[in-house]
């Protein structure tokens, strides 16, 4: 029997997800978003619990927030939700972060000695590139590590579902390094978790950032077969 033929539409709304670092203003409809979260709610959740929360951000309250973050990022007023990666990192993981870094600041023009136009880049996160739309998932402190999953494969599904609607996506747990701010401008209680940021609109074509492809190592790296 040959084997079938993949789906076009689904392979490429995968395969071609990217984060994008530059978004045009365009507005997107509430009811696309909503479209989008209700189609992304069909991720698995063990026992079907659904942990995730989601806090919409746009218009003023969008504004409202980048100028807190940016205020508390020019103060230094850090306040990181958790630890997302170890405190030393080994390889091959070492390698694989710093090339994303040079190839993403070489795409900006921005040169590896230029350490204050490589915090200009780092900080246009706090604008969401640009995007109209910000999306933050939270989910109850108290869940445990299943429920991260569960909000992982949740936020892969906003991902690609938005690109069913001619839309693109950066995840940004770069939001988690100002977790205070985000908890007090949004009114996120704080027995509650800021798991990452996420920005949401149409990609700007012209950018030459939104030219990075980062590389994924082939199959044969990173799985092993059992017969």
């Amino acid at each position: 029997m040959p084997e079938e033929e993949p789906n076009a539409d689904v392979l490429q709304a995968v395969a071609g997800r990217r984060s994008i670092r530059r978004f045009l203003p365009d507005p997107v409809s509430d009811d696309c978003i909503e479209a989008i979260l209700r189609a992304a709610s069909r991720a698995p959740s063990g026992t079907n619990i659904q942990p995730w929360l989601v806090h919409i951000v746009t218009g003023e309250a969008r504004e409202r927030l980048s100028r807190a973050a940016l205020a508390a990022a020019e103060a230094g007023e850090t306040s990181a939700e958790y630890a997302y990666l170890p405190e030393v990192m080994k390889e091959p993981y070492l390698s694989r972060r710093r090339k994303i870094g040079f190839d993403l600041y070489a795409k900006y023009g921005i040169d590896r000695q230029d350490m204050a136009g490589r915090k200009a880049a780092m900080l246009q996160n706090y604008t969401f590139f640009g995007a109209p739309v910000g999306l933050f998932f939270t989910m109850e402190r108290d869940m445990a590590l299943g429920a991260w999953l569960d909000c992982g494969m949740f936020m892969q599904n906003v991902m690609v579902m938005a690109r069913a609607f001619g839309l693109d996506t950066c995840p940004q747990q770069a939001w988690c390094d100002f977790g205070a701010v985000v908890h007090r401008e949004l009114g996120i209680p704080d027995d509650h978790i800021v798991l990452s940021g996420m920005a949401l609109g149409r990609a700007d074509q012209d950018a030459a950032v939104n030219g990075l492809h980062s590389e994924r190592v082939p199959p044969d790296e990173f799985s092993k077969w059992h017969r």
